[in-house]
């Protein structure tokens, strides 16, 4: 059973109720000062108490999607992905290959002419060599006859770290969420390309060009539109692309726009930071390079670079979320360019969670599109 299955969170809810039940029936009888009661006890608490926090776990990672598998979990799963020929001939298909297409969750429509479609995808960076899988989310107006020629606009869908690719359709219901706005007007249909900025998983690149590493910055700025272009009928006009994510995913967001705004037209970071970290899950992302390192901090470009013709979207709380002091103090500096456009969304409260990102999505989401060109 798979880490995020139902049958693996009622098993543990299972077990943790039997070992409560356990506990106080068994209690009177261990109530002795003899060390086989004293362990009995002991044993019978740490049981709980583990049972009980694998339910809470389990029950967090389901609501969240923080880790994928068990092999995510424990850090075991370090493959990059399989490149998967789907051409009739068995030749070389491109850099984006097309493993599984499904029904947009949450959308009642059979024929993706009326729903939609979402495919799983595996993408290699031709220049980078990054290999990574994707959900793309095509709307109904791709299929649809009237359309055949048209090129769509595409919003490339980042999640935080170390997050799951599949919880942008599941759980924060990107397509679904695009769909209805789009059939209410509110937005124009768009492609969604959705991924997780971790591609060298388990290790979280922040999206840099590591010295010697992962090239995560030039995959997201070059080899995914190439890989999305070659494959579907894409815009390749500047404009026709923009970049939103949460967390490190926003922080992404908002530098691949700020340092290639040629390449994304505009960006949106829910509840982003503004600078690079370094611990233990990036590690040494600069390898004594100062210069990327004052490159990878988004108030540092604002300061002593060029000003990006570009427009970009921040989110914050005023309470639950910690980057609301950060996120004032970088619009006052955007502001200050009079160049580089910038929006806000400033909820009343809200956390770190996917709760408060499914309340800004729509508005996010209506922002990018009338940023985007439709051709």
């Amino acid at each position: 059973m798979g880490l995020t299955s139902d049958k693996v969170l009622v098993l543990a809810i299972v077990i943790a109720a039997v070992l409560f039940i356990g506990t106080v029936w068994l209690w009177p009888r261990l109530a002795r000062r003899s060390w086989r009661s004293v362990s009995g006890r002991v044993a019978l608490l740490l049981s709980t108490q583990v049972a009980l926090f694998a339910c809470v776990g389990l029950a967090a990672n389901q609501s969240f999607g923080f880790y994928a598998s068990w092999a995510d979990l424990f850090g075991t799963e370090t493959g990059q992905g399989i490149v998967v020929d789907h051409s009739v001939n068995g030749s070389s298909g491109g850099p984006l290959q097309v493993v599984s297409t499904a029904e947009v969750p949450g959308v009642r429509a059979k024929r993706p002419e009326t729903g939609g479609q979402v495919q799983k995808v595996d993408v290699v960076g031709r220049t980078t060599r990054i290999a990574t899988p994707a959900y793309v989310y095509l709307p109904p107006e791709y299929f649809q006859p009237q359309y055949r020629t048209r090129t769509f606009p595409v919003a490339v869908v980042l999640t935080g770290y170390p997050g799951t690719a599949r919880s942008l359709v599941d759980k924060l219901d990107y397509p679904s969420t695009a769909q209805g706005l789009a059939k209410d007007g509110r937005v124009q249909p768009m492609i969604l390309v959705m991924l997780r900025p971790t591609v060298a998983p388990p290790r979280d690149t922040e999206c840099v060009d590591v010295p010697g590493g992962p090239q995560a910055e030039t995959f997201f700025a070059k080899d995914l539109p190439d890989a999305v272009l070659s494959h579907y009928r894409a815009g390749k006009r500047p404009g026709s692309w923009g970049v939103i994510g949460d967390s490190t995913g926003g922080y992404c967001a908002l530098k691949l726009a700020m340092r290639h705004p040629k390449v994304y037209a505009a960006g949106a970071g829910l509840s982003p930071y503004y600078k690079a970290p370094i611990d233990p899950t990036t590690g040494d992302l600069f390898h004594g390079d100062r210069m990327l390192r004052n490159r990878s901090d988004l108030f540092w470009l604002l300061r002593h670079e060029t000003a990006p013709d570009t427009s970009l979207l921040v989110t914050s709380s005023r309470v639950g979320e910690h980057n609301y002091t950060s996120t004032m103090r970088f619009i006052e500096r955007a502001q200050a360019t009079n160049v580089t456009r910038v929006s806000s969304i400033i909820l009343d409260s809200g956390g770190h969670n996917f709760n408060t990102w499914r309340r800004e999505i729509p508005p996010a989401l209506q922002w990018l599109s009338g940023r985007l060109t439709d051709r």
